[in-house]
């Protein structure tokens, strides 16, 4: 019968599916693997000291932009005279420049009509030329969000990845108010998991580090041989990255060096967060994802590889889960109507349909059971119980959820990221700074 021809058609495509997904998930278990029985990575400590320049664009961020410079100028365990904290007061209606200047910052001024360039990539762009041209002493460029707060010995460490060669380092990526609610928790998972396991995995297999916005530390050698910021899109850092990898540059993981950022405490500000991160990554995979493939097969260097299986999931996560949701559906529908004999067959008989509908209910089981156990219970018990404070949480048990609801907070989040990827002309929008909840802290 014809749908006995289709029946097996799709089981084969399903077959081809399933083989596709286990090779991209492999490369993850690997590094889960890696990153559970590895020790981290550090650099040797450098008597000699880099002159650095934090950079901080910020548009109407008043509410927190003196904290955050203060914060930087007064905690850093490194010598005053060798860093400066440059604001760049984009377009701003409120006294962002005031504060930042009242705590201590070099204030520039920038003011761009152009309603298309309300997003960091062109306040960031101004104050690195700035800066490259103005103050050419400094070696060393770290940028900064408007509500980070960064730990006493960051500037210290990212001058000892420097001066044991790194050009462009990374750090471990925190939070102030993870514990906060439920949004907040969901979100700074995910910046947990791909520090303490992806990029720690990454950075002992010798692999490039992933983009990371705020205090990413970048060489100016780097820069000039870059002409500046070489960026347009509004996903800048992951831009700026990727465009690294592709010249041959590894990106270093400096996993001690802590920026702790305010994360979105709504479901509309996560919401909004994540649909300008897929929206400017899927822009950002159709223009570079194949160029990362391309130069595997040039230089077979695992680094594209890896970094190719890890981002191409924004784009096919989706098709993956649309696929099995509509093919098992499918298979145990007509499965269960030929194993009872409610539809003719001519190629199999009832007792394959039943065989086959066992087989893959223990199948579907174990494979639940086994991801389960990895990634919602192992992953998120290491995760609750070494990095805790790292994501504002004074004790373990404000994480404790994490153990047993951590599918939950990773389908709330991948959802929202696919959602936000199948929307067009994104705009920069700003999400809501959680000043109240650090006063109450």
């Amino acid at each position: 019968m014809w749908y006995e021809y289709l029946f097996v058609v799709l089981r084969i495509v399903n077959y081809v599916v399933l083989g596709l997904f286990a090779l991209l998930l492999l490369v993850q278990l690997i590094e889960i693997i890696v990153a559970l029985v590895c020790k981290k990575k550090t650099f040797p400590k450098s008597d000699k000291k880099a002159k650095i320049a934090y950079i901080i664009p910020a548009r109407n961020e008043s509410s927190v932009i003196y904290n955050t410079v203060k914060s930087v100028l007064d905690n850093q365990k490194y010598p005053k005279e060798l860093f400066n904290v440059y604001v760049v007061a984009n377009n701003c209606t409120d006294n962002t420049a005031q504060e930042a200047s009242r705590a201590g910052a070099i204030v520039l001024v920038h003011d761009d009509p152009d309603p298309k360039h309300r997003m960091a990539l062109y306040p960031l762009k101004y104050g690195i030329d700035y800066i490259l041209e103005n103050d050419k002493d400094t070696e060393i460029i770290i940028r900064l969000d408007a509500d980070n707060h960064i730990n006493d010995e960051f500037t210290s460490l990212m001058n000892d990845a420097y001066q044991s060669g790194s050009e462009f380092s990374r750090p471990y990526e925190g939070a102030i108010n993870g514990a906060q609610n439920f949004f907040t928790k969901a979100c700074s998972f995910f910046y947990c998991f791909d520090s303490r396991f992806g990029s720690r995995a990454r950075e002992v297999m010798k692999l490039s580090a992933h983009p990371n916005g705020p205090g990413a530390a970048m060489s100016r050698k780097l820069l000039l041989e870059s002409n500046g910021y070489d960026v347009t899109s509004i996903c800048e850092d992951t831009e700026y990255t990727f465009n690294r990898m592709l010249e041959g540059k590894t990106i270093r993981f400096v996993e001690d060096a802590i920026v702790y950022e305010d994360l979105p405490s709504t479901g509309h500000d996560t919401a909004i967060r994540n649909k300008r991160i897929a929206a400017g990554n899927k822009v950002l995979l159709k223009e570079k994802m194949g160029k990362m493939l391309k130069m595997f097969f040039k230089t077979f260097k695992f680094t594209y590889l890896e970094t190719y299986t890890t981002y191409i999931w924004v784009s096919i996560g989706g098709i993956f889960f649309t696929w099995f949701l509509l093919f098992f559906a499918y298979f145990f529908i007509f499965g269960g109507l030929a194993a009872n004999n409610f539809i003719p067959l001519s190629m199999f008989n009832t007792q394959y349909f039943s065989s086959a509908i066992f087989t893959a209910l223990i199948a579907i089981a174990i494979t639940v059971a086994a991801f389960y156990l990895l990634f919602g219970m192992l992953v998120p018990t290491v995760m609750t119980a070494t990095e805790y404070k790292k994501y504002g949480a004074k004790k373990k048990s404000q994480f404790v959820g994490l153990v047993f609801f951590f599918i939950i907070y990773v389908l709330f989040y991948a959802f929202s990221l696919m959602f936000g990827g199948m929307k067009k002309n994104v705009k920069w929008e700003q999400v809501k700074r959680n000043s109240d909840y650090y006063d109450k802290k």
